[in-house]
């Protein structure tokens, strides 16, 4: 299994991001052997390609805690291999049982979020309990896939946070939740945040842009918002997600990736 690692949304003139694996999957490979990807590569995420079909490409995405249906950093670092592959600048994708476009742009790999939810979250006592958090604003359980909280709080309370994660993984696992977006707004449309994800084997993200595609559609009314929120500067790796969301609920993310390294 030859393993790419690329840095997804980098942040800065150098680059940072996230790492994540990249497999040109073949069939043979066992679900179990995909899931140690990501411990043996030494990142939070692997995406697995299946181009078996001339008409679409095929991704998988795997924590050490198993498959996931979606992952939005994953897909970008999955665009910038295949464009590396094949020297093309658009694709179709499968994932999560949808069919979408991805593609190469200015900003660095682009694609369709889909179309996000949210709701108000009526009990979000035990995730802040768990999280030592307090909101500065309403709750929300929003995603594409699977739904995380999204918890708004004051700037300077954002690095402060020291989770219990086993008592938030108990709490997300009660509620069904993917994990929890915690976010400030530090000016108009930009966001500083961090991801927890215990619940899938990630206590802490270094980015998440399945995470900032739903709060981009949360903020949408009767015209485009864009939002860029930036992720993993307490983990040394920062990290930049574009996400446009329109009204009806699409929603656009993007991201610069960096290039890849066999490990």
């Amino acid at each position: 299994m030859k393993v790419l690692v690329v840095d997804a949304c980098w942040r800065g003139a150098a680059g940072t991001g996230s790492p994540t694996a990249v497999v040109d999957d073949d069939a043979g490979f066992a679900d179990a052997d995909r899931a140690r990807v990501p411990l043996s590569a030494g990142t939070s995420h692997a995406v697995f390609l299946d181009r078996t079909d001339p008409g679409s490409v095929g991704l998988r995405f795997f924590t050490a805690a198993g498959e996931l249906p979606a992952c939005g950093h994953g897909t970008l670092a999955a665009l910038a291999v295949l464009e590396s592959l094949d020297g093309r600048d658009e694709w179709r994708l499968r994932a999560g049982g949808r069919v979408f476009l991805g593609g190469i742009g200015a900003d660095g790999p682009w694609f369709d979020a889909g179309t996000t939810g949210h709701r108000a979250f009526p009990e979000p006592g035990p995730a802040l309990a768990a999280l030592g958090a307090v909101a500065a604003g309403p709750v929300l359980a929003a995603g594409t896939a699977r739904e995380r909280l999204l918890i708004p709080v004051r700037p300077e309370a954002l690095e402060g946070l020291r989770p219990d994660f086993a008592a938030l993984k108990a709490a997300c696992d009660a509620a069904g939740l993917l994990g929890c977006f915690v976010y400030a707004e530090v000016r108009e449309r930009w966001f500083a945040a961090r991801m927890f994800a215990p619940s899938i084997g990630v206590d802490e993200d270094v980015a998440n842009a399945n995470s900032a595609a739903a709060l981009a559609g949360a903020l949408v009314a009767a015209a485009p918002v864009r939002v860029v929120v930036s992720m993993g500067g307490g983990l040394g790796s920062p990290s930049r997600i574009r996400a446009e969301a329109f009204p009806g609920g699409g929603v656009r993310l993007s991201g610069r990736v960096g290039p890849a390294r066999v490990v």
